[in-house]
């Protein structure tokens, strides 16, 4: 994951002058970069499955058995959010297709180039999300 942050941050968008929002050059950009972002999740969730397919019951010391079982345990839990982070990409990827990427899906105002490219799979404008947030915490 620690690459998949440095290639997020060496492929930021360079916004012209008077550019228009979710032109089709910052379309691609957004859609490239959630598509680099699934390939580095499924590449890493590749990985994992090597790694959890070794036989635990090999290891002699109950102590060290346990400590590999917490272990792919607390990777089986990250590999858990990656796959909800896929769903969110996917969904981005879809409202890509259908012109809805970059704006708010409650109020319909624009998200923001700088927004999306620290969460490209942004739903909400930073106000809405804000105002998401703390209804959360009141419900708590």
């Amino acid at each position: 994951m620690e690459l998949l942050q440095h290639e997020l941050k060496n492929a930021s968008y360079q916004l012209e002058k008077n550019e228009a929002y979710m032109n089709a050059r910052q379309l691609a950009h957004f859609k490239q970069l959630l598509l680099s972002m699934k390939e580095s999740i499924l590449d890493h969730a590749s990985d994992t499955k090597v790694h959890l397919q070794s036989d635990t019951s090999k290891l002699a010391d109950i102590a060290d058995r346990a400590s590999q079982e917490e272990e792919f345990s607390l990777t089986l839990r990250s590999r858990d959010r990656e796959r909800k982070l896929i769903y969110k990409i996917d969904a981005a990827l879809e409202r890509i297709v259908t012109g809805d990427f970059g704006y708010c899906e409650k109020c319909g105002v624009d998200i923001g180039i700088k927004r999306l490219e620290a969460r490209p799979t942004a739903e909400l404008c930073i106000d809405c999300k804000e105002i998401e947030e703390k209804k959360e915490k009141t419900r708590l």
